[in-house]
Order: C-alpha cells, then sequence, then structure tokens
C-alpha cells in the first residue's frame, strides 16, 4: 500500500485520519485481537499514540487539524500496519492491559488476557484482599500481570517468573516505568524450577497454551509474535499440565491457581473429566480461565502426574 498525495492533502483531521485508516485496515483484512477489537479501535490506537494523546479523547478534539508532519507520521505507520500485518501494538510500542499502560515489543506477547479483568477486581470472592501477601505469575511475558497485581494488591509482593531472558528484560523496563521494583521480583526460571521454596496465596499464570496445529493456522498477525509464547506442544495442555502438577508445593493453604488456557479448555477438561475445574465468567469477554483451590490441586495432584 502506499497512500496518494490527494489523501495526504485532503486528510486534515483526527477524525478523518481514524475513519480513513479503518477503511483501509477493513479493505486489507487485517485481524484484530491484540488489544483492539475491530478496524476503528486499530486506527484509534495509532493515531492518538502518535499524537500523543489519550485514548479517552473527548469528541470535541476529533476535528483538530493536524500538521502535515504528523500526518506523514500517522500515513507511516498505517502503511505499515496494511504491508507487514504487524499488531499496532508493536507500532506503537504500547498496550493497555487493567486500564494500564505498558511498553511492548516483539519479544513478548501482546497483553491481552482477560484475567485483566479479575485483578481489577482483586480476584473476589475467591481471595481475601487482605489476606494475600505473596503473588507469583507464571510466564510474565511483558509483566502486565504481575504489575497489574501489584497496583491491585498492594501489600503483596509479586514474583515474575518466565523462561525467557528477552521478555523479561521487557518486564524490566514496564516495572521501572510504574515504579514498582521494590514490590516485583522478576526471575528467569522455566516455571518453579528455580523459585525460591516459598509459599503463594495466589498463582496466576497465562502460559502457551496453542497446540501446534491451531498455531500454524492463526491469522498473519500472530507469527509477528514470539511462537514460544503460544506452543503448548501436541495437545496444547504440555505446560499446563507441568503447572497443575508443581503448583501443589507452591501453594499456601488459603491459595489459589488461576491460569488461562484459552482454546484449550474442552481438551483440558476432557482429559481430566473428574477434576473440577472452575471456568471463570467475564462481563467484558474472554473465557478459558480455570480456578483450583489449594485443596483440589492438591487432591488431584496424583492424577495430573499419572497424566504424564
Amino acid at each position: 500500500m502506499q497512500p496518494s498525495s490527494e489523501a495526504l492533502d485532503t486528510l486534515i483531521s483526527i477524525k478523518d485520519y481514524i475513519r480513513w485508516g479503518a477503511s483501509q485496515f477493513s479493505e486489507a483484512g487485517l485481524f484484530f485481537g491484540h488489544g483492539t477489537t475491530s478496524a476503528i479501535d486499530d486506527a484509534a490506537a495509532i493515531v492518538l499514540h502518535t499524537l500523543k494523546l489519550p485514548y479517552e479523547l473527548p469528541d470535541s478534539y476529533l476535528d483538530a487539524k493536524l500538521t502535515k508532519q504528523e500526518r506523514k507520521k500517522i500515513m507511516g505507520l498505517f502503511i505499515r500496519r496494511i504491508n507487514e500485518k504487524t499488531p499496532s501494538a508493536y507500532l506503537t510500542h504500547e498496550a493497555i492491559f487493567a486500564g494500564l499502560r505498558f511498553y511492548v515489543d516483539e519479544r513478548v506477547l501482546v497483553p491481552r488476557s482477560p484475567i485483566a479483568e479479575l485483578i481489577k477486581d482483586q480476584f473476589s470472592p475467591w481471595i481475601n484482599a487482605e489476606n494475600t501477601h505473596s503473588i507469583l505469575d507464571l510466564c510474565t511475558g511483558s509483566g502486565c500481570i504481575a504489575i497489574a497485581c501489584a497496583y491491585a494488591f498492594h501489600g503483596a509482593k509479586v514474583d515474575a517468573v518466565d523462561i525467557s531472558e528477552n521478555a523479561l528484560k521487557v518486564a524490566e523496563i514496564n516495572v521501572k516505568n510504574h515504579g514498582l521494583s521494590e514490590q516485583v521480583c522478576l526471575l528467569n526460571s522455566d516455571l518453579f524450577t528455580n523459585l525460591p521454596g516459598k509459599q503463594y496465596d495466589l498463582i496466576v499464570s497465562n502460559p502457551p497454551y496453542v497446540s501446534f496445529n491451531e498455531w500454524q493456522a492463526l491469522p498473519e498477525e500472530f507469527h509477528a509474535e514470539p511462537a514460544m509464547g503460544f506452543k503448548g506442544g501436541e495437545s496444547g495442555l504440555d505446560l499446563v499440565i507441568k503447572i497443575l502438577i508443581q503448583a501443589e508445593r507452591f501453594l499456601s493453604k488459603q491459595g489459589v491457581l488461576v491460569v488461562e488456557v484459552g482454546s484449550s479448555a474442552e481438551t483440558l477438561q476432557k482429559q481430566f473429566p473428574d477434576v473440577p475445574f472452575y471456568w471463570l465468567e467475564f462481563e467484558h469477554g474472554g473465557d478459558g480461565v480455570f480456578l483450583l483451590t489449594a485443596e483440589q490441586v492438591s487432591e488431584y495432584h496424583e492424577l495430573f502426574y499419572k497424566s504424564l
């Protein structure tokens, strides 16, 4: 795609560029699901970020005229979004999660988990916020879940774990940007392997859970993200089952385990039909997230172990 000089001359306002960008995105058949849900949202994210304006911009500003330099910069990002099929969050290096801003790049998945809704509600009614002193975020990626938990549970220490050193470098940027270095500890570990012998009141994880065949069939935008953030083995459950087995030693007596398994939810329930996974519901969309108490994790530990 190359914009015509006529487009640059006739598109003047913020509203013009959001509308035009959305039309071009729809015509190009782009996929939206990396923090935005539609062509309009995607175009607006690029335009407003480029102009350093808030996403909650009052309508009265939409008719504001743009300078020629601003128009060229926006147009350049539109062209990249279409030609490269790159998620807009990688172009702007920004994603919103649980109402918070995060730096992102191609070293991490773009934050978009429905777990954000649970965090904002302090995982109520399943845990008591006042009695939540230690939290573990497995497969932290950009650090968005760990950092959002730190905001939601001011008195809790949060350990954020990832096997990818590159991902942890991005998470470190976000921890520093949010001023949470004293509350959030980043650890390089393959799940629980390198963790200190401590127990957590909440273990939360959005691990790789996509089967190989499903990953191959995903839209092009997903393949711009690190493959290791998706691939969960033949069934998609390799890491999920490891978490179920190993979590027993790391949960406090009153602790809960919350794991997103997305499209592999049906596969997991079929593999363990007797396990009472509590499938959480979301007001703002999303599914495939289960909750188990520490007691349940312990009760079914042998069953999980035998499945390997």
